[in-house]
């Protein structure tokens, strides 16, 4: 009774609260809608590249690729000119047959685009000539069916931005992030306020204090979570193939282990300056082994580092979920490191209320 006793006098400060509630509520679908908005335009992004004596097979099939833009060249000096003048991303020299490309690099993603896009083109080639030798061979030229190439996508479609591959991984981080600032933030305006020395002074245990935190916070989270998950596949057309309630309960299991975090670091805190200076020791980690880097490019410590970042294991479930369709069991292991996490942290905040309890 006593931890409903607190937990229903954190909702009532919490509701009083108006920048609380936009930060839990409004401020992640602002965020993520112009993530959404900024990658999937990126994506669009037109390539320029410049070609020098390549045949007119392979020009004609990579203007066909998407945003792809050819322009034809008579030398390697005036493509080279025009790549230092930014008018093209990079040129493409047929020479003795072979194929040298030179990029102008200063974005990456172009370069990768114009890689493709030549692989692409040469692939297109080959089956043409193949095509064409095999119809030759043919008495009837008629008879012989046109070659199509078909395209499967075990997730998405052909209109699949980065954005969506993101999407797990910014759910969780933002989810963690927002609950852990709130969460944090409330605990040590109690502290410095004297709010909590005169709740503990009082026969309420500590573990009930903790668990009223966790316990408003949390359904607090809940709704947070159903928010943002109903936004992104609604609003944001992610596809989900998995189950939506493996979703809702691995970023429920991760926001607790949030407040818990928040809870511990700001008792460490001696106001809500020093508790934002711990915003890059928490934030920065939750980024690098969250999954937007793969992970098995990284040094092999960093690898081991990541197996006590809670994120990556919710990052990990809800990818599998919504891509690959996972169900309970496939992301089970996960969810018990998670529940895993919670049991510590929680302990710890129990027995770290002791030094704020007058005896």
């Amino acid at each position: 009774m006593k931890t409903l006793a607190i937990s229903g006098r954190i909702f009532k400060e919490i509701f009083r609260d108006k920048k609380t509630l936009a930060m839990i509520f409004i401020v992640p679908l602002i965020v993520m809608a112009l993530m959404s908005y900024v990658f999937k335009t990126y994506n669009n992004t037109d390539v320029n590249i410049g070609t020098i004596g390549v045949s007119q097979q392979v020009e004609s099939n990579l203007a066909k690729v998407k945003n792809i833009n050819i322009e034809e060249y008579s030398s390697k000096s005036s493509a080279d000119k025009a790549l230092h003048d930014e008018k093209i991303d990079s040129f493409i020299v047929y020479k003795n047959d072979k194929y040298t490309m030179v990029h102008a690099n200063t974005d990456p993603s172009k370069t990768s685009m114009t890689k493709a896009a030549l692989s692409s083109a040469l692939t297109q080639g080959t089956i043409h000539n193949l095509s064409t030798a095999v119809a030759k061979m043919s008495p009837v030229k008629q008879s012989q069916p046109k070659m199509h190439i078909a395209n499967q996508y075990k997730y998405g479609s052909s209109k699949s931005s980065f954005f969506d591959k993101m999407m797990p991984t910014l759910l969780a981080f933002f989810v963690f992030l927002l609950v852990f600032l709130t969460s944090g933030m409330a605990l040590l305006k109690e502290r410095t306020s004297g709010t909590l020395g005169r709740l503990l002074a009082t026969p309420v245990k500590r573990s009930e204090v903790i668990f009223g935190y966790t316990l408003s916070y949390g359904i607090m989270a809940i709704f947070q979570t159903i928010l943002i998950v109903l936004f992104t596949i609604n609003v944001l057309d992610i596809e989900v193939t998995g189950s939506i309630w493996l979703i809702l309960l691995t970023t429920f299991l991760l926001s607790i282990v949030a407040i818990a975090a928040g809870l511990l670091l700001s008792t460490f805190a001696k106001s809500e300056f020093q508790l934002m200076q711990f915003i890059p020791l928490v934030a920065i980690p939750q980024i690098f082994f969250s999954g937007l880097i793969p992970l098995d490019s990284l040094a092999t410590w960093a690898q081991d580092l990541s197996y006590i970042i809670p994120i990556k294991y919710a990052s990990e479930a809800i990818s599998n979920v919504m891509m690959r369709g996972f169900t309970f069991s496939g992301i089970s292991i996960d969810l018990m490191v998670i529940v895993l996490f919670i049991i510590v942290l929680t302990t710890i905040n129990i027995w770290g209320l002791k030094r704020y309890r007058k005896v």
